[in-house]
């Protein structure tokens, strides 16, 4: 997979949903481009579907966590990309302050969790990072 398939698959990431017309429009690609590349993403199992996440997905990867990241240079749009490519990547956020991203990661085990923290180091661009487990998450309103 080269970076424009990262970004086709972070976009559906965003929008599953998503019209090629739009897809192609957000890659700054022709329609054409971007149905040849999800149909080869799809035949070589790369894609492997689309699906709805609902509060019973959670359940099926309990082990979650946040990733603040720190990034050298300007390859933010880079390793944003890279990282939406990756399954337990459930969402990228830039931020301000001390860290550049933060990852939210959803695995069924923390040696899978681990296992995606170092694949995550090991991008070319990150410097730093820290993760924090999620023990327990409330719904503000809610009790």
């Amino acid at each position: 997979m080269d970076d424009v398939d990262q970004r086709l698959i972070a976009e559906l990431r965003r929008d599953g949903r998503a019209a090629l017309s739009d897809l192609a429009e957000r890659l700054e690609l022709s329609r054409a481009t971007v149905r040849a590349r999800m149909e080869r993403l799809t035949a070589r199992g790369e894609i492997a579907g689309f699906t709805v996440v609902t509060r019973a997905d959670v359940t099926a990867a309990p082990v979650r966590g946040l990733m603040m990241i720190g990034i050298e240079g300007r390859g933010g749009e880079r390793i944003m990309a890279r990282l939406a490519g990756i399954p337990a990547v459930m969402a990228v956020h830039s931020t301000n302050g001390k860290w550049d991203l933060i990852v939210e990661l959803a695995t069924q085990t923390l040696l899978e969790l681990d296992e995606v923290i170092h694949r995550i180091r090991s991008i070319e661009g990150v410097t730093t990072s820290e993760t924090n487990l999620l023990l327990s998450t409330r719904k503000a309103g809610r009790k």
